[in-house]
């Protein structure tokens, strides 16, 4: 869709980012930046920066960099136009009707063929289970696992029948091409046997996004095959990390909590008793990007986990997550039964509420869970526990939050509030000295990486300049946008030095330029290379000196490589000279 550069930057300057990334991430202020957990891969400790000022993000772990409108492609796995659309609403802001772009229409049309493609698929599959070859699938559903037809209905749950070419032959009925159906994750292509489906002989859960469209599967096989569980791959529409089993549901919950279950099962045995705000992760370990979107619905967070050993340790690693990402977190005890499908089934509704009532503190849980490797009788054994205790303590941040948690934990264990304080600070001192940083004397470190020798300098440089726009005054009698050698970086640097002759600072709008994500990204990153750590204004003034020296000879050197095929290059290579002499005898005050 073609929207104006105008309506675009409009779009962008009414939705700050921090207000925007702060309903997915939770962010703290230090300094002058915002920090928090990247919600792009998994961290403890948190590397994800957020500028006000610049308006835009960046991760220090994994280099995932934008905008507004980049955060919300990556995060969300938008377009470009539905991110302009999500945050125009956000901000009520009315756009005109637009045309898409062929290259837009092309990806739109796609997602929509394959969200058709599931949607297809799930009605097969839940007609399938009404018929003679879905009785195994029915009976395992109504009869073992006691579900409703009304709750089996809810859900969408079928059967995948044992002929693993029929739900293949229906979606090409239905006029789905080969690619799209392989495209959904459903089937899978051998020379041998052709087009064959992921899931057969299954009882099937379809798996809805946030907003209710089908966007995956999940497979309980029937009899002893294996995997017991078997789930969609990633595909162009589902991604396992960013999304939850009943959340489309859960949302809607009137509850003031969500719960946390392990299983598929487990949840929809919940809201067929009553508790609709329970939700699952898609078979894979519960993930900081599924704790962020929780924080989107609710503040506080149950944990239904089995009872055993793996679903203690579960609990205990997810505590953590919840905890880093602004959420309390409470454990609901399943004894004497394992989880809760068993608990429901057994002492129904009512008691399971009393349970969720009295469910534990996530401190209370993960102390209590520490003291089993301790022997307390032995003298030794009870300072180690308690010097565990202490390390735990630690991770409260707010002085009140820490204090009243060590006065309850010493009451409990009958500790002197006295000797618990010294133990907490005594751990927490050990984590303050840091390794000292090797601080390089030129903006340049020496890599052997051919392609980022070439470039970093021009990265710092662009980056040097976003922090400083007045080091474009110093630098500009030497250094033009052609100097960069590369696609992106001579666009992002045109626009740049164009808007600071102008008079304007904007690089979170420069990024606007690119619709593309991965060019986004790309674009973004200039602004957030590492700079050098330097103590003194020369070592300062040096290294910029050396940065821009290095620019201007790579470009020297690329466009001497052109003499002979690029009419332009002889008098790039001629200026290009002229520069490197002046530069050489010149020196910049960074003072």
């Amino acid at each position: 869709m073609y929207y104006s550069d105008e309506l675009i930057e409009e779009v962008r300057s009414r939705n700050n980012i921090e207000d925007v990334i702060g309903s997915y991430v939770h962010l703290q202020k230090k300094g002058a930046n915002y920090w928090g957990l990247c919600p792009f891969h998994s961290e403890k400790t948190g590397s994800f920066s957020v500028n006000a000022p610049k308006q835009m993000y960046h991760c220090f772990g994994c280099n995932e960099s934008g905008n507004v409108f980049t955060f919300l492609m990556k995060y969300e796995n938008m377009t470009f136009q539905e991110a302009v659309q999500t945050l125009a609403e956000r901000a009520g802001i009315t756009l005109p009707k637009a045309e898409m772009s062929p290259e837009s229409k092309k990806k739109a049309d796609r997602r929509e063929k394959i969200m058709d493609c599931n949607k297809e698929a799930a009605i097969y599959f839940y007609k399938m289970l009404k018929t003679p070859h879905g009785e195994v699938g029915l009976k395992y559903l109504s009869e073992k696992r006691r579900l409703s037809d009304e709750t089996i209905h809810k859900f969408g749950l079928g059967y995948a029948p044992k002929d693993s070419t029929q739900i293949v032959e229906y979606l090409r009925s239905k006029g789905f091409d080969d690619d799209i159906i392989m495209a959904t994750g459903l089937a899978t292509y051998n020379e041998k046997y052709g087009l064959r489906s992921l899931f057969w002989n299954r009882v099937m859960f379809p798996i809805f996004s946030a907003n209710g469209k089908v966007i995956g599967f999940g497979g309980r096989v029937m009899g002893d095959g294996e995997p017991k569980y078997l789930n969609s791959p990633e595909t162009e529409v589902f991604n396992k990390r960013r999304n939850l089993f009943g959340l489309s549901f859960a949302r809607k919950s009137r509850a003031d909590n969500v719960i946390i279950c392990e299983g598929y099962m487990d949840v929809i045995a919940m809201h067929q008793a009553g508790f609709d705000q329970a939700v699952a992760s898609l078979g894979t370990a519960f993930t900081s990007e599924q704790a962020n979107i929780l924080r989107r619905f609710s503040k506080s967070v149950l944990l239904a986990y089995d009872s055993d050993g793996a679903g203690t340790k579960a609990a205990l690693r997810n505590i953590g997550i919840l905890r880093e990402v602004g959420l309390s977190g409470k454990i609901i005890n399943m004894k004497p039964y394992k989880d809760p499908d068993e608990f429901i089934k057994n002492l129904g509704a009512d008691a399971f509420k009393e349970r969720i009532a009295n469910a534990e503190n996530s401190f209370y849980f993960e102390i209590r869970q520490l003291e089993s490797d301790f022997n307390l009788s032995d003298p030794e054994e009870k300072t180690a526990f308690h010097r565990e205790i202490a390390k735990k303590l630690c991770r409260f941040e707010e002085e009140v939050e820490r204090d009243n948690y060590t006065q309850a934990i010493c009451a409990k264990y009958n500790i002197t509030l006295e000797s618990m304080r010294k133990l907490v600070l005594s751990e927490a001192g050990k984590g303050i000295e840091a390794k000292p940083i090797e601080r390089p004397k030129s903006g340049i470190n020496k890599k052997t990486d051919k392609e980022d020798n070439l470039k970093k300098a021009q990265r710092v440089l662009l980056t040097w300049i976003t922090d400083d726009v007045t080091l474009y005054g110093k630098v500009k009698s030497y250094i033009s946008p052609e100097d960069f050698t590369e696609g992106i970086y001579r666009k992002v640097a045109e626009r740049l030095f164009a808007d600071i002759e102008e008079g304007k600072y904007n690089p979170a709008g420069i990024i606007n330029m690119f619709q593309d994500e991965e060019e986004q990204r790309a674009a973004a990153s200039l602004f957030n290379t590492n700079l050098p750590k330097l103590d003194t204004p020369a070592e300062r003034s040096k290294a910029f000196h050396d940065v821009v020296l290095a620019v201007k000879k790579t470009a020297y050197e690329y466009y001497t490589s052109k003499l002979g095929s690029d009419v332009t290059a002889l008098s790039k290579v001629v200026e290009g000279k002229k520069a490197l002499e002046a530069l050489e005898k010149t020196s910049f005050n960074l003072e």
